[in-house]
């Protein structure tokens, strides 16, 4: 499920994520003022989207959750698109502002990237947001700042760091998204990820019982040491991040 963010009336949703003449206790039309807060909308999405995904997601139900109905919350956040956009970048909020450059730009690269990692795999739901059109609230400008604030000081052209921050932001996204659909995959299906490959497997060799001959390469992969992840699809996604990275960053090296 791939859903797109900045669907909202574009001043009212800027105006709400960077909080412009709107704090978090003001009312975005006129009505009674009940007992709601743009937080506290925007953190009980969050926690219904944590529980169930975005599908479940809806005003009626946030307002469930805070015991009220959902035109309660219109006088607060227009509507779901607005909703989105605000949990979304909410979700982000935290993260570090600047990380240590003592230990070099590498291993600020890497922690920034374990952090950006962690958020997506707290908040499987980020993933179902397509970064086509960001948000551009403040928290993942947060992010974003951080990242270029380390590559700024490896003295590399303004446009390798364009595409190096393009590449880093995908790498660490498309491992969590991996790492987060293999676990959902397992919940949904109650088919764990060794027996569903050990099941298919043994069927390839049925039916193509010549495959190591017609895909020597794909062969010769799939029998190379994976380390100690064995089939836990997060711990091997995490792997493949790490060299992802690595190869990443020894690029960007040379590039200097």
């Amino acid at each position: 499920m791939t859903v797109y963010g900045g669907q909202g009336d574009p001043a009212r949703t800027m105006a709400l994520l960077w909080r412009a003449g709107t704090p978090s206790g003001t009312r975005t039309a006129p009505g009674p003022r009940p007992g709601l807060t743009v937080d506290a909308i925007v953190a009980a999405g969050i926690a219904l989207a944590d529980e169930s995904g975005l599908a479940g997601l809806s005003m009626r139900a946030v307002g469930q959750r805070l015991g009220t109905s959902a035109m309660a919350l219109y006088t607060y956040v227009p509507s779901k698109r607005e909703l989105l956009d605000l949990m979304y970048d909410q979700a982000h909020a935290d993260l570090p502002t600047g990380y240590a450059l003592d230990g070099g730009p590498r291993a600020a690269v890497l922690a920034w990237a374990a952090d950006l990692w962690d958020r997506y795999l707290r908040h499987p739901w980020l993933l179902q947001v397509s970064y086509a059109r960001p948000v551009l609230g403040p928290h993942e400008q947060v992010v974003l700042e951080a990242l270029l604030g380390i590559l700024a000081e490896t003295g590399l052209p303004m446009t390798v760091r364009r595409t190096a921050v393009g590449t880093l932001l995908h790498l660490v996204r498309g491992m969590a998204q991996t790492a987060a659909e293999s676990r959902a995959a397992a919940a949904a299906t109650g088919d764990s990820d060794e027996h569903w490959w050990h099941a298919r497997a043994a069927q390839l060799a049925h039916v193509a019982p010549d495959f190591a001959q017609r895909f020597p390469h794909s062969t010769a992969l799939a029998q190379a040491p994976v380390g100690e992840s064995g089939y836990d699809p997060v711990a091997i996604a995490r792997a493949a991040l790490t060299g992802g990275l690595d190869l990443l960053l020894d690029g960007l090296d040379a590039a200097k």
